[in-house]
């Protein structure tokens, strides 16, 4: 289980890689909420997303030794763009198995990082591949089941707690678990009266249906969040929620659309459904939120495609 001191360790590792990214108060959303309403930007994170941050820590944790022969990592999403722009910068190999379903803008830009696309039919086989080119040497680096990629996904908090150390809640999304383990685990390190929501997109409950049996469970994602779409959560994730969540709230592929509209016409920018999830979600509890509170909300990527903001308009 990671601790405070692991994410400080990582912030110092990555800091020279990685982008901070801003925190913005946004008055119409805090008028609508009825508190102080911020925006972390990690969209604006090079690559679009925080995923870079743990694929940096992971690969420098290894060591060059380790990484002679490249790095192997399975993922549709932003993942692979994090580890394509990690290993050019570090000067690594990477070979990224991807299903042939992923949308065509991860596969530009993951190309585009200079990482190898290695197709196939679907998930269930990318992952047979993924552990194959492991096999064969291959370091391999895990989208979010990994103590690295966690405290490096957990040095967003860091800095929103050097913005704003009197924030009083914080709302991140939930897909395999990573992100809101390393936030939660530095942000209750900082300050344990922060309290901590969680967010899954129906279709995409991987953290409540492990919460509700107890265990970790593995479910077919349907949600349209195709970034929350992570077949399981990491068993520290589960812990971690556990001990730590003020509440797990979902919503539904709507009302995260709803949620990204408003975001792009009153904040002027476009995040992914994975992070307009986050405003959905506190809509739905505004009233537990009171006007001397301060709510952030991680905008965690922003690399959804035109391909679906026309889709989503025709769905609404």
């Amino acid at each position: 289980m990671i601790t405070l001191n692991d994410v400080k360790a990582a912030a110092v590792e990555i800091s020279s890689y990685v982008r901070r990214t801003p925190l913005w108060k946004n008055e119409t959303l805090s008028t609508r909420l009825g508190t102080n309403v911020y925006l972390k930007m990690e969209m604006f994170q090079k690559t679009g997303s925080f995923k870079s941050r743990g694929a940096f820590n992971q690969m420098l944790a290894r060591g060059k030794d380790a990484l002679d022969k490249g790095v192997v990592a399975v993922s549709g999403g932003n993942f692979a763009q994090g580890v394509a722009y990690a290993s050019r910068m570090l000067g690594v190999d990477a070979i990224i198995c991807m299903p042939e379903g992923t949308p065509q803008n991860y596969i530009d830009a993951t190309r585009g990082y200079s990482a190898t696309i290695d197709l196939s039919p679907d998930i269930q086989t990318a992952i047979i591949r993924y552990n194959d080119l492991a096999d064969q040497g291959r370091a391999a680096l895990h989208p979010f089941d990994n103590p690295h990629q966690m405290a490096g996904a957990g040095t967003v908090a860091l800095e929103i707690f050097e913005d704003l150390p009197e924030i009083t809640d914080l709302v991140i999304s939930i897909g395999g678990g990573g992100l809101i383990s390393g936030n939660t685990v530095a942000i209750k390190g900082l300050n344990p009266q922060v309290r901590v929501w969680g967010v899954e997109t129906e279709g995409a409950a991987t953290m409540k249906t492990a919460m509700d049996a107890g265990e970790v469970v593995n479910i077919t994602p349907t949600s349209l969040a195709k970034t929350l779409g992570a077949p399981f959560v990491a068993q520290d994730a589960l812990t971690i929620a556990q001990e730590h969540l003020e509440e797990l709230l979902i919503v539904s592929d709507k009302q995260a659309i709803d949620a990204q509209r408003l975001i792009l016409e009153r904040a002027k920018v476009l995040p992914e459904l994975a992070a307009s999830c986050t405003l959905a979600a506190a809509q739905t509890i505004k009233d537990r939120f009171g006007p001397d509170d301060h709510l952030v909300l991680l905008m965690c990527g922003g690399n959804d495609s035109v391909a679906n903001l026309v889709n989503y308009a025709q769905m609404a």
